[in-house]
């Protein structure tokens, strides 16, 4: 079983664990290089994203197989038009879900500086 990348972040170890438990996961593929800038840097401007999203579509139309993995997740109109087309090619998608704590410290000068962490609780399916 594979699962396919199409998030602008790394895998961290505890989600590329689970990925391989939970999911039966054996093989993780990132968006290639160029692929991957596209998926990162959706521009605001255009008015429809198909001709831009198609290079991604296509490959993970030829790379993946009915039953694989889909990690979706970025721009929310990228993100819902290929969760769709990862549906239609008979594919799982799935985002990752996190647990958030946040801190704030005040300095002297009354700015406030708030922290988040992020840790990873488990994968879901879109749907």
């Amino acid at each position: 079983m594979k699962l396919f990348l199409l998030f602008s972040h790394s895998l961290t170890p505890p989600q590329e664990e689970d990925a391989r438990i939970s999911l039966g996961v054996t093989d993780i593929r990132p968006l290639p290089a160029d692929l991957q800038q596209l998926w990162s840097q959706v521009p605001p401007d255009l008015e429809e994203l198909g001709s831009m999203a198609s290079p991604i579509w296509d490959w993970l139309e030829h790379e993946a197989q009915v039953g694989d993995y889909v990690l979706v997740q970025g721009d929310f109109g990228l993100t819902y038009a290929t969760v769709n087309k990862s549906i239609g090619l008979g594919l799982v998608p799935i985002y990752a879900t996190t647990e958030r704590k946040s801190t704030e410290t005040t300095n002297a000068q009354g700015q406030v500086t708030k922290t988040l962490v992020f840790t990873h609780v488990r994968f879901r399916r879109y749907g």
